[in-house]
């Protein structure tokens, strides 16, 4: 079992903080804060980059630096799931190219946010690599 855990605090207005074992987020709507939906799309490209890291250092090729950009439209109707969700991987610089469309698959494959999402949204990924 791997028990993961955090606590949220708030005013009595939509203003607080998500503390996390490592860290804290501002979570609101002034500048400066985050929304629920950023943190849900940013936890879903943090867990896909994360799964990706893995495997291309299995594999053993090197890039600068990856960029990963989601969009994602609610419904109207409550609840408010994801309709559909993007994602584009942006690979700059790497080494290789071989085996990096593979990396993208199988991340999306393995990372558990993407694979819980998609159970209510449609999930598509898109990829390309970069030279800078």
């Amino acid at each position: 079992m791997s028990l993961k855990e955090v606590t949220l605090k708030f005013t009595n207005e939509f203003s607080g903080e998500l503390v996390a074992p490592k860290g804290i987020v501002k979570i609101g709507t002034e500048e400066g804060t985050v929304l629920p939906y950023d943190m849900l799309l940013g936890a879903l490209g943090s867990c896909l980059y994360s799964t990706f890291l893995d495997i291309m250092n299995k594999k053993r090729v090197p890039y600068d630096r990856a960029e990963i950009h989601i969009v994602g439209e609610k419904r109207t109707e409550v609840p408010t799931t994801l309709k559909w969700v993007k994602v584009d991987f942006k690979i700059v610089n790497p080494e290789k190219e071989v085996g990096i469309e593979q990396a993208v698959k199988l991340a999306t494959e393995y990372c558990s946010i993407y694979q819980t999402i998609s159970h209510v949204a449609d999930m598509s990924y898109t990829f390309s690599i970069v030279t800078e």
